[in-house]
């Protein structure tokens, strides 16, 4: 028997009416498995060197470390779970993310690639 427990997936946004956000294939590249499983928390900065927006089918990678926080194009709404591969995503393109709601702290490069996109701030 396996047992599931659901729960309500946490809100990240300050505004939700305003936000637009696409679907993406979010790769399990450089994620490091924790009690098993490859979970990418909602708030990471992904994207990479291939724009998604032109390019729909290139899989997003984690875009959070100060080597590639430059590449970031969006941040993950809802968290992903890539334990077993690539798994589909959702990635906000526009919108406000509150800080305080956030499990990771996107790094400076990361915000900075998507200022003008993304507003990050506190209540």
């Amino acid at each position: 028997m396996i047992k599931k427990d659901y729960t309500t997936p946490k809100q990240i946004l300050f505004n939700v009416q305003n936000q637009v956000s696409i679907g993406v294939i979010v790769a399990d590249t450089g994620v490091t498995a924790v009690d098993g499983k490859k979970i990418i928390k909602a708030g990471t900065p992904v994207g990479g060197e291939t724009n998604v927006l032109v390019n729909r089918s290139t899989p997003v990678v984690v875009t959070n470390t100060a080597a590639n926080g430059a590449n970031a194009q969006g941040v993950l709404l809802h968290d992903v779970d890539v334990t077993n591969g690539e798994a589909n995503g959702t990635m906000l393109i526009w919108g406000f993310v509150n800080l305080d709601r956030l499990d990771v702290v996107p790094v400076t490069e990361a915000i900075a690639a998507l200022e003008g996109k993304i507003t990050f701030l506190r209540d």
